[in-house]
């Protein structure tokens, strides 16, 4: 055990030293050459094979702080000394104190039975942290998430997902009661209604729609409402679909959507856990990716402002692919909470109280991964299984409803602020 804990300490390292490189590489507006991996700055003094050493490396690369400014160095050096203590803890967790079961379920015989699971499931979520990290410091930095993060992010959910159902977390059943045994929370947790219409052509046609609804939102959609007004619906449409091939995003948009659609295909023929895995991941993009969606052009339209960046879309749909539709649900609506935290502690260092929703939907992603038994099991799982198909009904309704306060509330603020 001693000597797992340390190659995932070193392991934890490394994907501390790849989050620092994807953030300091791949951010949109002001990508740095601060990681060692990048060519050096042309200001700095050469770089050294000991540079590149995680963790100790930046001790070295103080050298440069002329350059990059002071202390640059630290927050870089504790991204990764954090991700070494946090995936040896993460794994301890999941893997080898039961963290994810109910409670009852906590006893030596069990965990043990549990591992082969919890440690797949392990290897999902630490690949997940990883990427969530680069996000949420290039959008503390930029405002903004890089597709770079969530796409390939979004390709490994869906992967995982087609290998092998244990990267889902456990569903107890009997739902709302002591547990008696687990099962995957595959996209229909908690009813778990078998030999049902997804296992057929059905199934093929509704994943194929996710897809490719998907990929569709991934292109430069721009839509002209001023062009709407003055020129009609044709003019606006015309202008529309010219933006979508303005440049060349859209030849790998079509070849993302044309080699997707083959795999989907392929795990379909194959069927069983493999489809019904790679179908939940599929889900949860749509669920993830599309209640951030929906809100955001529903709040947008309520309030006349672009509400949260379409890179929050992106990041949820890549969640829903790793933890399934009602592990995002969950942490869509704990983000709130953890945000309390972030915009204290955003305010104490920098005193700057906006802080970009993206961090939110990170940090509630992971009180929703380990705090599991409880916000699922004991909760979520118990209304679902009551709501039953009223679900789907009750989040158009709330959609409506937040967008007629949004609405209302915009007016309210005109009439008293600007007298309108």
């Amino acid at each position: 055990m001693e000597l797992r804990m340390m190659i995932l300490a070193f392991v934890g390292l490394l994907s501390g030293a790849l989050a620092n490189h994807i953030i300091y590489t791949f951010a949109y507006f002001d990508p740095r050459p601060i990681s060692p991996w990048n060519a050096v700055h042309d200001q700095a003094p050469p770089r050294k094979p000991s540079d590149r050493i995680p963790f100790l490396g930046w001790f070295g690369l103080r050298r440069e702080s002329d350059v990059h400014g002071r202390g640059f160095w630290v927050r870089p050096l504790l991204i990764e000394l954090a991700m070494a203590i946090a995936l040896p803890a993460l794994y301890w967790f999941e893997a080898q104190s039961g963290g994810l079961l109910p409670f009852e379920a906590r006893f030596p015989q069990s965990v043990a039975s549990f591992e082969p699971w919890a440690s797949k499931m392990f290897i999902s979520h630490a690949i997940l942290l990883t990427l969530m990290v680069a996000a949420t410091f290039i959008d503390f930095d930029e405002k903004t998430i890089p597709d770079i993060i969530t796409i390939p992010g979004t390709w490994i959910g869906l992967i995982a997902g087609a290998i092998s159902l244990n990267i889902f977390l456990p569903t107890a059943i009997p739902v709302g009661g002591a547990a008696e045994t687990l099962k995957a929370t595959t996209f229909d947790s908690p009813w778990f209604l078998a030999n049902g219409p997804w296992m057929g052509i059905s199934g093929l046609r509704a994943g194929i729609a996710i897809w490719s609804v998907w990929c569709f939102a991934l292109a430069d959609r721009r839509w002209n409402g001023l062009l709407l007004k003055r020129r009609g619906f044709s003019r606006a449409i015309q202008h529309f679909t010219a933006g979508l091939f303005r440049d060349g995003l859209w030849k790998v948009l079509v070849a993302m959507w044309i080699a997707g659609t083959i795999a989907i295909s392929v795990v379909w023929n194959i069927g069983g856990d493999h489809w019904l895995g790679l179908f939940s991941s599929l889900v949860g993009l749509a669920a993830g990716g599309g209640v951030v969606w929906a809100i955001r052009i529903i709040a947008s339209a309520a309030m006349n402002v672009e509400a949260m960046g379409f890179g929050d879309v992106t990041l949820m749909a890549m969640v829903g692919a790793f933890i399934g539709w009602q592990g995002a649900i969950s942490a869509f609506f704990l983000a709130p909470f953890a945000a309390i935290v972030i915009v204290l502690i955003q305010y104490v260092i920098t005193r700057d109280p906006q802080v970009p929703f993206g961090p939110y939907l990170c940090a509630g992603t992971m009180l929703t991964v380990l705090n599991w038994d409880r916000v699922y099991n004991r909760w979520l799982a118990v209304n679902l299984n009551m709501i039953g198909p009223m679900l789907l009904w009750i989040c158009i309704a709330m959609l409506g409803l937040m967008g007629i306060m949004l609405f209302v509330w915009r007016h309210i603020k005109m009439r008293l602020f600007h007298g309108e």
